[in-house]
């Protein structure tokens, strides 16, 4: 069987991997020590199980996980964890495994013989289970079996488009699989909701002007890329410009 290890702290990894070594019939394909790390080298990889530290700078292993499900072929999960808090509320729903630290050997065999993939559902309920939930640090991409991140940063505006909505960076486009909706609740203090159909970064946004049909549109700093302003979303526009940080 396939392992992949992630951990931010090396004694950790080499822990595991001795472990694993003691254990028998595993083979160490890789090791990340982030989140962001740790999907890349999972879809390059394609382990059948990831052992990952769950919290991480950067990414965290519970937002990776997240990030994996969509994979052609996702990894089965197990966390590891120094955080028993983590463990009480994330793993109420029974999803995965989870191993606290200090890892015992006979407990490692016991996870990995019943490890079991992770389903959409299941991803879903961790995040929601977190004692102090928070929006994704990327956004994964699914580009012919493999999983492109996106750094939210990065990216300029949301558009929806049909049943896909298009991720906009300063040099990139990309389609997902998602909801305005959704996005604008998990993002809600990074982007501005401007139309029925788009979001935008408020970092991006240089100013709001009338076209010349005399409707409002957002300028945004990077290039001279202009979206639409609804005449439902006018309002609120306008007054998130009378209120907006100067040094925003």
């Amino acid at each position: 069987m396939r392992v992949l290890i992630v951990d931010d702290e090396k004694l950790a990894r080499d822990r595991l991997r001795e472990l694993l070594g003691d254990i028998g019939g595993y083979s160490v394909v890789g090791e990340a020590m982030n989140g962001t790390e740790a999907v890349e080298r999972a879809s390059e990889l394609n382990p059948d199980v990831v052992l990952m530290d769950i919290r991480m700078p950067g990414m965290d292993g519970l937002e990776a996980a997240m990030h994996m499900m969509g994979m052609e072929n996702p990894p089965s999960v197990i966390f590891t964890t120094a955080y028993d808090q983590h463990a009480l509320d994330a793993f109420e729903v029974n999803a995965v495994d989870y191993l606290l630290k200090p890892i015992r050997k006979d407990r490692l065999a016991n996870a990995l013989t019943k490890a079991h993939k992770l389903t959409a559902k299941q991803a879903r309920e961790i995040h929601q289970a977190r004692a102090e939930p928070q929006a994704r640090t990327h956004i994964s991409v699914h580009l012919r079996g493999n999983i492109r991140l996106v750094p939210v940063p990065d990216v300029m505006f949301f558009l929806a488009d049909s049943k896909y909505v298009v991720v906009k960076t300063a040099t990139e486009e990309h389609l997902i699989e998602d909801s305005l909706v959704n996005l604008e609740k998990e993002f809600a203090d990074q982007f501005l909701r401007v139309h029925r159909n788009a979001l935008v970064a408020i970092r991006f946004i240089k100013g709001i002007e009338k076209s010349p049909a005399g409707t409002w549109q957002v300028a945004l700093k990077s290039g001279d890329k202009k979206l639409d302003v609804s005449r439902r979303h006018t309002a609120g526009v306008r007054r998130w410009a009378r209120n907006r940080p100067k040094n925003t």
